[in-house]
């Protein structure tokens, strides 16, 4: 058995755990910390072979507490191995410094930010909710869906089938977010966190501090309703730790996508300035994440605002990259599936090479979704339901790579590239979750967005 293996076997007994509705029993959820924080440093390239060997080995699924903390011990201060190849710092200074030669991206021409903007809103909020249904769907799962209904390509939102005919469970929002059952905007975590980042950036201005995106998590967010990186640093906050402690205390999930789609509105105040949108991204996505976890948010902010003075949104993603170290694992992967995008003419055998080489990745990992997203953008050709559409038809983390595919040829091609069917049933509405709000009008949402830009956030 593998490392891999034993994580579905922990996270099966924790399911079980929360199936049952038993009183938590501390020890399940440190040995699902530890089999996951395994996972996370061998891709880190930390030098974690002999610990993992022991933890397989034993009777992993039985340890007790104090056997779990001991091995987490070990782990803190692990070195690199010798043969890891990348260069991956955490502090913004070490990250600028690793970045390819900055291409020049054009100056925007103003009075065609807001057609823009709106394209960029309307389509996150179409994309995300195009994927909704099949969150965490595998690419397989979701054709045999489309098989079942008789569609070729994704090209529009999903069907509801009832009974659902794969043995995949609809994702619970599939009952107010698939085809002929929207009314308004659904709620979702990507379009809760653009919603909160108004309200932080409004607050706080282009001072904001990782302490005061920190801050405004404890006091907006319900905890229930962040996740994986976000939940843990939240839980860390609680616990009273310094923000700079909040991305790397038992936080096993630091390179997973929670960052990457907290990117948008970031990107939206800085058009056509993809590096100051990158450095603020930093600001907020090293409350939560390491490496790779903040290059995705970096980079995807960065796509965002380069996408305002660009008519191809790869040259957007170019640009993105521009801001993240070149020696990373993210730069090599977008950089090997733009390569794959000109190679094969069919996504599907792009997408191939992508799960081949980056399949082993969790699926809300950046690294894998972040493909994903560019498949979409290459392969869409600038039709908004072909990008988005091959975004969500590769699999994963569904909503948040339409959401991002989305908001990225919104940003290029403006609010007339999303036909008027995605987005007729909103209601010019949007549901959230972000704590005294509830429900807000997406024409002001652009308005807000529009209003930061040309004032506190403008060059």
């Amino acid at each position: 058995m593998g490392i891999l293996e034993l994580r579905e076997q922990v996270d099966r007994q924790l399911q079980e755990q929360y199936r049952r509705r038993r009183p938590d029993d501390p020890a399940v959820n440190l040995r699902k910390t530890l089999v996951d924080e395994l996972v996370q440093l061998d891709e880190e390239g930390c030098e974690v072979e002999a610990i993992k060997a022991e933890v397989l080995a034993a009777d992993a699924l039985s340890m007790d507490v104090a056997t779990v903390e001991n091995y987490l011990a070990q782990l803190d201060g692990l070195p690199l191995r010798s043969d890891f190849q990348f260069e991956e710092p955490s502090d913004l200074a070490g990250i600028q410094a690793a970045r390819p030669a900055q291409r020049p991206v054009p100056k925007t021409d103003d009075s065609d930010y807001e057609r823009r903007l709106r394209g960029a809103w309307i389509g996150r909020c179409a994309g995300c909710t195009l994927g909704k249904p099949v969150e965490g769907w595998s690419r397989g799962e979701i054709r045999e869906l489309l098989d079942a209904a008789d569609i070729g390509d994704l090209r529009f939102y999903v069907p509801y089938l009832d009974p659902n005919p794969t043995d995949r469970a609809w994702h619970p929002s599939a009952v107010y977010s698939a085809q002929g059952r929207i009314n308004g905007v659904p709620r979702d975590d990507d379009i809760d966190y653009c919603i909160l980042a108004l309200e932080i950036l409004e607050t706080y201005g282009p001072g904001v501090t990782t302490a005061d995106f920190g801050q405004s998590w404890l006091e907006m967010l319900p905890y229930w309703r962040v996740y994986t990186a976000e939940r843990a640093a939240y839980r860390n906050l609680v616990l009273g730790l310094p923000t700079s402690e909040a991305a790397t205390t038992r936080n096993p999930y630091r390179e997973w996508i929670g960052a990457q789609i907290r990117a948008d509105v970031l990107g939206w105040v800085h058009p056509g300035r993809p590096e100051a949108a990158a450095a603020l991204a930093y600001r907020d996505a090293a409350l939560s994440h390491v490496k790779n976890g903040i290059y995705g948010e970096m980079w995807a902010a960065a796509t965002i605002a380069a996408a305002f003075s660009l008519d191809d949104p790869l040259e957007a993603v170019r640009a993105g990259m521009d801001q993240i170290p070149a020696n990373s694992r993210l730069h090599a992967a977008l950089t090997n599936t733009l390569a794959w995008s000109e190679e094969y003419a069919d996504w599907q055998d792009a997408w191939e090479r992508v799960d081949e080489a980056y399949g082993h990745y969790n699926f809300v990992h950046t690294i894998n979704n972040a493909c994903f997203v560019v498949l979409g953008l290459a392969y869409g050709r600038g039709d908004f339901a072909a990008t988005v559409g091959i975004a969500v038809e590769c699999g994963e983390d569904t909503d948040c790579n339409g959401a991002t595919a989305g908001s990225i040829l919104g940003a290029t091609k403006g609010a007339e590239v999303v036909p008027a069917e995605w987005t007729e049933h909103f209601h010019d509405r949007v549901e959230t979750i972000v704590s005294g709000i509830g429900t807000l009008r997406l024409s002001d949402l652009i308005a807000r967005t529009a209003a930061l830009a040309r004032g506190p956030f403008a060059a």
